[in-house]
């Protein structure tokens, strides 16, 4: 794998774009009546080009029972530029959710929202090419401070960026370490912390999310027959 150049004309070009995508970001409560709710994960070969991206929706009036689910592979020429990610995961997810039969009124990601060096992380970037009310929820911090929530579940810190508050630190499972909440599209920072709680009532991710990794790595391994969408 090359290292980054920051010269790359893709680099200037794909900043110019985020910025302008950005304009068009919204921050909003979440609906009120939220049922479907998408996880979605991609993965790739260590360095490759090929990616396997998924989508699973969950019935949140059911226990989070799967409902429905979409996986594809695609062929992805955007190079790996950190803080630009969405240039890569964005293209293939939004494939898995053409795929979709079952529409989501919301979909959580295995990325950032609005907690992002330029607030524009692959989970909003995926709400608003996709139009549809997205958060992240990501494993580990990409930028921001904080200080670690009380050990119990539901406990939470803010994560602030240059004076901002982008985000907060959930606690998930008491004594477990957190994850890291950020409102993507059409979003807010508290309906987002209840959505993730919501769909994490066992486990330390989110339900629908824990399934999209699962699916993806499987389609990945060729467990699971996906679509070639380019």
């Amino acid at each position: 794998m090359q290292t980054p150049r920051y010269s790359d004309p893709a680099y200037a070009w794909a900043v110019q774009e985020q910025a302008r995508l950005r304009e068009r970001l919204a921050e909003r409560p979440l609906p009120p009546d939220v049922r479907w709710v998408a996880g979605a994960d991609v993965s790739c070969h260590r360095f490759g080009r090929t990616f396997w991206g998924g989508m699973v929706v969950c019935d949140l009036a059911a226990g989070l029972a799967p409902a429905d689910r979409a996986v594809v592979r695609m062929e992805v020429d955007f190079p790996y530029l950190p803080g630009l990610l969405g240039f890569r995961e964005v293209p293939v997810l939004a494939a898995a959710f053409a795929r979709l039969k079952l529409r989501p009124d919301v979909v959580l990601c295995d990325a950032h929202g609005i907690a992002h060096p330029r607030g524009f992380g692959a989970a909003a970037h995926l709400g608003v090419v996709l139009g549809v009310p997205t958060v992240g929820c990501a494993k580990s911090r990409l930028c921001g401070e904080f200080a670690a929530p009380p050990p119990d579940r539901g406990a939470a810190s803010p994560l602030v960026l240059e004076g901002r508050t982008v985000g907060a630190v959930l606690r998930t499972r008491a004594g477990v370490a957190p994850v890291f909440v950020s409102p993507g599209h059409l979003a807010d920072l508290s309906g987002s912390l209840a959505l993730v709680l919501a769909c994490a009532p066992r486990l330390r991710l989110p339900e629908p999310v824990r399934l999209a990794h699962a699916l993806v790595n499987a389609a990945r391994r060729g467990e699971v027959a996906c679509d070639d969408a380019g």
